[in-house]
């Protein structure tokens, strides 16, 4: 089922401009594969992005994701990038730091992370959002092989938030690269 989304998204998904919709079913009927009975995807109003709500998790969504792509790469057509959402929050740095923080605390003490922060329709700056989230992780940082990411995806009003493991993302042409077997 399509739907336009604004709050209520646990995925985002990322797609070449003008091929939005071809990408919307496509993760409609991945997702109903995977066992979600009635996923909703819909046009996020930004050229290139789609958000879906999955009654999956979204961290074992993608993983799900990523073993169809290793199995049948041929039904990955439109997706470019799938990644799992956390916590959905309003676009204000108090929200996004305070949920950035909570998330942050399965970090362990001796580990690392890195901040990603991808804007859309914001006029909120990248600096401003890593320095109020970074301020309340007293851990590590490591840019170039961090444990963790804190990802924070902001979509006009709403903002995604998820700490995860670097190897969360679907990246669908670096794994179809990295594939032994290239179809």
């Amino acid at each position: 089922m399509m739907v336009s989304l604004s709050s209520d998204f646990n995925l985002i998904a990322t797609t070449t401009r003008g091929l939005e919709s071809e990408a919307s079913s496509e993760l409609w009927m991945l997702l109903r594969e995977l066992g979600d009975e009635n996923p909703s995807v819909g046009h996020a109003h930004v050229r290139g992005l789609i958000l879906a709500k999955t009654s999956l998790d979204p961290l074992e969504a993608v993983r799900l994701l990523k073993e169809e792509l290793r199995r049948n790469p041929q039904d990955f057509r439109y997706l470019l990038r799938v990644i799992p959402v956390e916590v959905i929050v309003p676009t204000e740095l108090d929200s996004i730091a305070k949920a950035a923080h909570q998330l942050a605390s399965r970090i362990g003490m001796e580990e690392t992370f890195r901040i990603t922060v991808e804007k859309r329709r914001t006029e909120l700056s990248s600096r401003e959002a890593i320095e109020a989230v970074a301020s309340g992780i007293k851990r590590r940082v490591d840019l170039e092989n961090p444990d963790w990411v804190v990802l924070i995806e902001i979509v006009g009003r709403y903002t995604g938030i998820s700490v995860v493991r670097p190897d969360s993302i679907l990246n669908v042409q670096k794994m179809k690269a990295e594939s032994p077997v290239n179809s």
